[in-house]
C-alpha cells in the first residue's frame, strides 16, 4: 500500500514542512501518494488535485505533490492563481531538485524540500494574512 512507503518518521517530516511552508502564506500544500501510475502523471495528479477540492481554494493557490513511488512518477501541479504568478519553468525546477534527492533514496527529504520552496515563491505572491485559515488538510493522502 502506498501508505507503508514512508515511515511515521517520514510522514510527519513531510507534514512538518506544509505546516511550516504555510506559516508565512495564504497558500495551500498538499501531499498525495499512490503506489502505481496507470496513466499519464499530470493527468492523475490532476485527478487527485480535483478530488481533494484544492481548486476550491480561494484564491486558487493550492499546490499538489503527486508520487507515484513504484512507477517513479512524480508531479508537482499548481493552481491557476499560483501559476500566473511563478516563472514559467518553476514546478520543474522544483521537480529537478527532488529528483535529485529522491536519487539517493531520500524521499521524504525531497518531498519536504521541494514543499519548503513552493512556499517561499506562496509566500512572496500569497502573503500571511491575519484573517488566513488553513482551508486544506496538512496531512498527506495516499491512494492504492
Amino acid at each position: 500500500m502506498a501508505k507503508d512507503f514512508f515511515s511515521e518518521g517520514e510522514r510527519q517530516q513531510i507534514v512538518d514542512a506544509i505546516k511550516a511552508a504555510e506559516l508565512n502564506t495564504s497558500g495551500e500544500i498538499r501531499v498525495h501518494l499512490d503506489k502505481t501510475c496507470p496513466e499519464d502523471v499530470l493527468d492523475r495528479a490532476a485527478y487527485w488535485f480535483e478530488k481533494l477540492q484544492m481548486h476550491k481554494t480561494e484564491q486558487r493557490n493550492g499546490v499538489l505533490f503527486y508520487l507515484a513511488h513504484e512507477d517513479h512518477k512524480l508531479a508537482v501541479l499548481g493552481d491557476v492563481g499560483i501559476n500566473q504568478k511563478v516563472p514559467d519553468d518553476f514546478w520543474n525546477s522544483i521537480k529537478d531538485q527532488m529528483i535529485a534527492d529522491f536519487k539517493e533514496g531520500e524521499y521524504a527529504k525531497g518531498l519536504a524540500n521541494g514543499i519548503i520552496e513552493s512556499g517561499k515563491q506562496l509566500k512572496a505572491h500569497f502573503p500571511y494574512q491575519s484573517d488566513d485559515v488553513n482551508e486544506l488538510s496538512d496531512d498527506i493522502s495516499f491512494g492504492s
